[in-house]
């Protein structure tokens, strides 16, 4: 399938691995230009180098933490350099905060949280929709968690967040759909990314279990018997960046292998 973005411009956030980097693969595949976004410098050249070779398309870089003002300015102004003034695609990524209960965290927690999963991707997007709208084109494809339909009792700060980014883009995407301009939500399940590992890490702290048995147990119970691939769950992200998904708007796309035991 064409997914009619050749030549476009994204900007794909926490993009040197993992999830954000599936998504930045199945975007370039497409022939999508990029501008890749991650604090660590070496991991993220390397993604970069790897997605030129393989697709040949414009890939910049730019190393810093996102959820700063100084951060989202320098991945905004690269993006528009690259696309003329205009970012076409945003696909919002930030790692998840730590597990833990309700008695384990402070304001200063709350807020760091917040900033991440809530404040910078309302950010970017106010940054990138009045060129979007401009244009009469854009795309924006925030990936927040299974947990904003299902919340999960030890991630309570990240459900706390997504769920309020969830709710401003349920509004904000219906205001600006009139313009050409496409906001959705991809919602991962587990999927084999470092996330995955820090929360299998932690039941074998608690538990006393083996890391192989952690990871045994959380694909068991997933109908599908297995755990995602950052490389499937990009393809979903490139689709939801392309021409066909011009009549779906503020929609929260699970991609969880069906453990969601929900019929809405």
């Amino acid at each position: 399938m064409d997914l009619g973005i050749r030549g476009k411009t994204a900007i794909v956030c926490a993009s040197s691995k993992g999830l954000g980097k599936g998504c930045a693969q199945a975007l370039a595949e497409a022939g999508v230009n990029l501008v890749l976004n991650a604090r660590g410098a070496e991991a993220l050249e390397a993604t970069a180098t790897e997605i030129r070779s393989a697709h040949q398309v414009q890939v910049a870089t730019v190393a810093g933490d996102i959820t700063s003002d100084e951060g989202q300015a320098a991945v905004l102004a690269a993006a528009r350099e690259m696309g003329g003034g205009v970012v076409d695609i945003l696909v919002n990524n930030a790692g998840g905060p730590p597990p833990g209960m309700w008695s384990d965290w402070e304001k200063e927690d709350w807020l760091k949280a917040l900033n991440s999963n809530m404040l910078t991707p309302i950010a970017l997007i106010k940054a990138v929709l009045p060129g979007m709208i401009e244009k009469k084109w854009g795309r924006v494809v925030n990936i927040t968690s299974q947990s904003v339909k299902s919340p999960i009792p030890v991630l309570g700060l990240s459900n706390a967040a997504r769920a309020g980014l969830t709710g401003y883009v349920a509004g904000t995407s219906r205001q600006v759909a009139q313009h050409g301009v496409v906001m959705n939500n991809l919602l991962p399940g587990a999927h084999d990314t470092d996330r995955i590992k820090s929360l299998n890490a932690a039941e074998v702290e608690k538990r006393g279990i083996t890391m192989d048995q952690a990871m045994a147990e959380r694909a068991n119970a997933i109908p599908t018997k297995r755990i995602g691939t950052p490389e499937e769950f990009g393809a979903t992200c490139a689709f939801l960046c392309s021409q066909h998904v011009g009549f779906m708007i503020g929609q929260n796309v699970l991609l969880d292998g069906g453990i969601g035991n929900t019929t809405m």
